[in-house]
């Protein structure tokens, strides 16, 4: 990683209240370059706190891109971090019509052209994509970055129709701990109590919302952009990575907006590409977005000579990582592999090649705990984030595997077709491919789900009629990988996913016939492009804070704990987001999780999930000293989904507020 220290422009930074319709102030922080002429505006629209949580990563990239000309700009969302106004779920139209306001209100700015871009990763790739899909007149371009176009079927709650455990519940309870955070009193002045305490007041579990709508309704449709991608006017470099859970995304955006667009998806897990977190190989991202923004924003072409090799618009539509062969571990510094270039999606360079599946009908009935060994949904390149060796999975599944005489490589979502006969109403059936090397070890190359009464539809759970057979077909993820000669490719079927895949109250598999089964890959023929390059990875200073070790912190990322008398498998996973930290402005940050999954082998009734949040903002120098702890679960039975969840904030030793929140839920889809 090369630091930057020296750039075109010199820079400026300060703190403002970016005034909305309604007479809500949004709590933003604005790096400029020093100039008398205006310049364009990014904006980076985040619940995530710009004062604490996500300062470490803003330093790396807004101060770089005032240094090369433009208005960089960090704001809090309504009701979250120092920003005025009550919380909201997730992409509400609140947030969103606030979006669109900041947007018009830096194009105002005499500082500003105009013109402005927006970017973000994750919940600022998703609400970039929404807001240019309302299309304020200054939003000219987006970069967005682990982010999806569909709300039901590629986000953190539903996996081809079946509820998301692991995050589902994960991600509810975090946004839970998150929004609970009072405003800090260094920013937000002497009415920070208030603020915090009337925002307590409004907070209710994500959770309850989530599992209320169990099939792809108008909830789920409502800041999808997939409704409606010809809304969608801005130019968009849309960035994923293969080990990150959003990347059909980038696929489909591709294949389907009507502008400029181009894809990239690299090795990389849910994080910006320049960061150098596992696996890379790492990029220089921020010299490739500036290329975006110079073209889209500036007017800048090849023939100008300025900010980097070539017009951006030249590049390859899709621009893609295949790994090479690589034998399985929980995490890689970098992946073996190359990248290629395809000039549309679906490319004319990938082929469709089915496999048909062999043998004699059998019963697929996976113990409960298949799955353990799935590794994190979102992997953010933890040690212990990856999967290991799957042949323990695959032991519990059906496998059938296919030779490789020659290297087969393949870009983008593998399809299953499976005959299955089911004698209970309800099922899933989950399918993954695996590189099997010679030794016999199993490298997991890509996976999918199917909820079973989703087949015929995302928005509908119609029961399996008992007895009947019936062909299902789903995809996989996308995925870029070469299987080289000598190995086989192995298709691994099973009835669970814990705790990945909520199981379903009568998980009694399924008989699958492997006459009318297949496995379609998308085979892509051509070499790796040599041609395809980034410079080095490169940014801003960094933001001089101090992470002292902590106890807690040594615990083990992923631990697995089996009773043998009763059969209970739980997994504990401490999801290390940042944990204890020192800023440069004297806050002291402690952050502590634990997510636990629970089942019983034989009982898919069993399956519970909890996560106990912890954190504690203390500013020394002003007798600061605040406390959020947070407690989250999930049982279930027959009939409904039971949450419970408790939220206990303090000020010093003082409870400000407690409250508790129980509910049951009726299964319907789940």
């Amino acid at each position: 990683m090369q630091i930057r220290s020296s750039f075109p422009y010199e820079t400026t930074r300060e703190d403002v209240q970016v005034p909305l319709p309604d007479g809500t102030k949004l709590y933003a922080r604005i790096w400029r370059p020093v100039t008398d002429e205006p310049v364009p505006a990014l904006l980076e629209y985040l619940p995530y706190r710009l004062s604490d949580w996500t300062a470490p990563r803003d330093w790396q990239r807004h101060p770089w891109y005032a240094g090369h000309g433009y208005a960089s700009v960090r704001v809090d969302v309504r009701g979250h971090g120092n920003s005025e106004g009550m919380p909201g779920d997730e992409y509400s139209a609140v947030e969103l019509a606030d979006g669109v306001a900041v947007v018009n209100w830096l194009a105002a700015q005499p500082w500003c052209t105009g013109k402005v871009g927006m970017f973000g990763i994750s919940w600022g790739g998703f609400n970039s994509l929404q807001i240019a899909a309302l299309a304020p007149e200054p939003l000219k371009a987006v970069v967005t970055v682990c982010s999806t176009d569909d709300r039901y079927d590629n986000d953190v709650h539903y996996m081809g129709g079946s509820v998301l455990a692991v995050d589902m519940h994960a991600w509810a309870a975090t946004m839970l701990a998150f929004v609970s955070r009072p405003p800090d009193p260094l920013f937000a002045g002497s009415d920070w109590r208030e603020m915090w305490l009337a925002r307590l007041e409004a907070v209710d579990p994500f959770i309850h919302t989530w599992l209320d709508h169990q099939t792809r309704d108008d909830y789920w449709r409502h800041g999808s952009v997939c409704e409606d991608y010809s809304a969608i006017g801005a130019a968009v470099l849309a960035v994923g990575g293969f080990h990150d859970p959003y990347r059909d995304t980038v696929l489909r955006l591709v294949e389907h907006l009507p502008g400029d667009v181009r894809g990239l998806i690299g090795p990389w897990s849910h994080q910006y590409p320049d960061r150098g977190l596992p696996p890379g190989p790492a990029i220089g991202f921020l010299q490739e977005t500036l290329r975006w923004w110079d073209h889209h924003l500036k007017g800048v072409t090849a023939s100008d000579g300025a900010s980097g090799a070539g017009d951006v618009m030249s590049e390859p539509k899709l621009r893609s990582w295949i790994s090479d062969s690589h034998r399985p571990a929980t995490v890689y510094d970098e992946l073996p592999g190359g990248w290629v270039g395809d000039p549309s999606w679906p490319s004319p360079n990938v082929t469709p090649v089915s496999y048909a599946l062999q043998g004699n009908p059998l019963i697929v009935n996976s113990p409960q705990h298949t799955g353990l060994d799935a590794g994190r949904f979102f992997p953010f390149g933890n040690d212990a984030d990856l999967p290991p060796d799957q042949r323990d999975e695959d032991a519990k599944s059906a496998c059938f595997e296919f030779e490789v005489p020659s290297a087969v490589r393949i870009l983008g979502r593998p399809r299953v077709t499976l005959r299955l006969r089911m004698d209970v109403p309800f099922g899933q059936a989950i399918a993954r491919v695996c590189d099997v090397a010679p030794d016999g070890s199993s490298t997991l190359v890509t996976r999918g789900v199917l909820n079973l009464s989703a087949r015929h539809g995302r928005d509908r759970a119609d029961a399996w009629p008992l007895g009947d057979t019936e062909d299902v077909t789903f995809d996989l993820n996308a995925i870029g990988y070469a299987f080289p000669p000598g190995h086989r490719i192995r298709l691994a079927v099973s009835s669970a996913y814990w705790p990945w895949i909520w199981p379903q109250a009568d998980s009694a598999g399924f008989v699958l016939d492997p006459a009318g089964s297949s496995l379609e890959l998308p085979v892509r023929e051509g070499e790796l492009d040599p041609g395809i390059t980034f410079a080095a990875p490169e940014q801003s200073e960094p933001l001089e804070v101090v992470y002292p070790a902590t106890l807690d912190e040594q615990r083990p990322e992923r631990l697995v704990v089996r009773d043998v008398a009763k059969g209970e498998w739980r997994l504990e996973v401490d999801p290390r987001y940042g944990g204890t930290r020192v800023y440069p402005d004297g806050l002291e940050f402690t952050e502590d999780a634990l997510e636990t999954y629970t089942i019983n082998e034989s009982d898919p009734l069993s399956a519970r999930t909890r996560s106990d949040w912890t954190i504690r903002l203390h500013r020394p120098e002003l007798a600061w000293d605040v406390r959020v702890e947070s407690r989250s679960e999930i049982t279930c039975d027959a009939a409904d989904f039971i949450t419970s969840n408790e939220v206990v904030c303090k000020d010093g030793g003082e409870v400000v507020f407690h409250r508790t929140w129980e509910k049951r839920i009726p299964r319907t889809a789940g």
